[in-house]
């Protein structure tokens, strides 16, 4: 696949998606890992949180997973809030997920090209250093996700 860049290709994205794993999810909802989250799930999308710090917090209505192996469940999309020195790593967990997620989008902020190339090389689409919620609103997709 490739490191998605067109405004075409992430409204793609976002209209096929519907089920997020969401890496570095947080309880706070002053953080963007919150925040951001909640209203992908609030706009129909299935938030599944993987964050180990949290285990007893409920999110979206579970509690959150202590990794991405932990999934019972396939999801198109990996969306992730770890800071770049972190992603090397979570690679390799994504890349040993069963399936593999059809995409894995860093957050606003967050890029690494290497690992981006990586992912890519492998067949997946990799959004970088874009907000998930910005882009569905600009995109005003909020019609398009049955809720």
């Amino acid at each position: 696949m490739s490191v998605v860049t067109s405004k075409r290709d992430i409204e793609h994205i976002l209209e096929y998606t519907r089920r997020i794993a969401v890496l570095g999810a947080h309880p706070d909802p002053d953080k963007a890992a919150h925040f951001v989250p909640d209203y992908m799930s609030r706009n129909g999308y299935t938030v599944i949180p993987v964050n180990p710090d949290y285990p007893d917090a409920l999110l979206w209505g579970m509690n959150p997973l202590p990794s991405l192996a932990d999934l019972d469940d396939v999801v198109e999309m990996v969306l992730v809030f770890r800071s770049p020195e972190h992603l090397p790593g979570h690679a390799e967990e994504i890349l040993a997920m069963n399936p593999v997620p059809r995409v894995v989008w860093f957050q606003q902020g967050i890029r690494h090209d290497e690992v981006a190339g990586r992912l890519a090389a492998e067949g997946i689409e990799v959004v970088q250093d874009h907000c998930v919620m910005v882009m569905h609103k600009k995109l005003d997709l909020n019609d398009a996700v049955s809720l």
